[in-house]
């Protein structure tokens, strides 16, 4: 099929019908239009080759508010042109691993399922890690940072009772947009990801804790520290006077009760304070974050 006017090979705008079937042997030399399409089962490209208008400033698929059912986009290649799904809304989608092109317009795109075709059946997409990575790869194709894609993909996991890939997808989007802050708020946003992964890996606090308790019980228990009033206060135990000046709130006697000589154990302490205001203040601001999230 060639491309008549402003390079359309297709305008089936705001069309109605039950099915759409471009399938096997399908061949369209410009762009295909179903912008606003109402299909009550499915549309399927099965096998199709969109090649979009020559001069590359067209999509090859203009799809955006079309409401379908089905929508199989097993293409034979990927498109030459971008594809445009800006608020479509699918029950299923069927797709594959190298059928997208370099641009995809997803901003406000709505599927119920996600779906593979795997030793002759199709299986939802999920299970595996990799798979994650390649559908984050897949929503970064949509220029820009926009939040909705990744939260359509997270809620899609969700559903499937895959909770940490979910969250790897919340984290993606939270490292995307990181990118198109203020240099400030990036600084913020990188604490936040490199102490707690935006809260939704809560884990590495434990892990930094962990690390800096080491250090301090390692570093103090080498030396000897002297005591603020002599024979006063609980014996020195590093340990102890380690997760002290870690933990911001209470105290249990060592830091109000030693000093060090030695400046360099001396700065040592203070940047444990500073450590454990930080990596508190992280801790509540991520973990909030992931509560208002979900």
């Amino acid at each position: 099929m060639s491309p008549g006017p402003r390079g359309t090979a297709l305008a089936l705008d705001n069309a109605v019908a039950s099915t759409l079937d471009f399938s096997d042997g399908f061949t369209a030399n410009g762009t295909t239009r179903l912008r606003g399409a109402r299909i009550s089962d499915n549309v399927t490209f099965a096998g199709a080759v969109l090649n979009g208008p020559p001069d590359g400033t067209s999509p090859s698929l203009a799809a955006p508010l079309m409401q379908a059912v089905d929508f199989d986009f097993t293409l034979a290649q990927p498109p030459s042109g971008s594809v445009d799904l800006r608020g479509a809304q699918v029950s299923n989608l069927h797709d594959g691993d190298h059928v997208w092109p370099d641009v995809v317009e997803l901003d406000g795109f709505v599927y119920g399922s996600i779906k593979v075709s795997k030793d002759g059946e199709r299986r939802e997409a999920v299970g595996r890690r990799d798979s994650v990575a390649g559908r984050v790869a897949w929503v970064r194709r949509s220029p820009g940072y926009n939040p909705q894609p990744y939260e359509q993909l997270a809620s899609w996991y969700r559903r499937a009772g895959h909770n940490d890939d979910a969250r790897r997808v919340l984290l993606a989007k939270q490292r995307h947009r990181r990118r198109t802050l203020p240099w400030v708020a990036r600084m913020w946003g990188n604490l936040l990801d490199a102490t707690v992964g935006y809260g939704y890996r809560p884990w590495l606090a434990g892990v930094w804790l962990l690390a800096l308790t080491l250090l301090g019980t390692l570093s103090f228990g080498a030396h000897s520290p002297s005591p603020v009033k002599q024979g006063e206060g609980a014996p020195f135990q590093p340990l102890v006077y380690t997760l002290d000046l870690l933990i911001p709130i209470g105290g249990l006697g060592q830091r109000t009760a030693w000093y060090w000589p030695n400046d360099g154990l001396q700065w040592l302490a203070y940047l444990l304070i500073a450590f454990g205001w930080m990596l508190t203040t992280a801790v509540i601001a991520g973990v909030t974050r992931a509560l208002q999230k979900n």
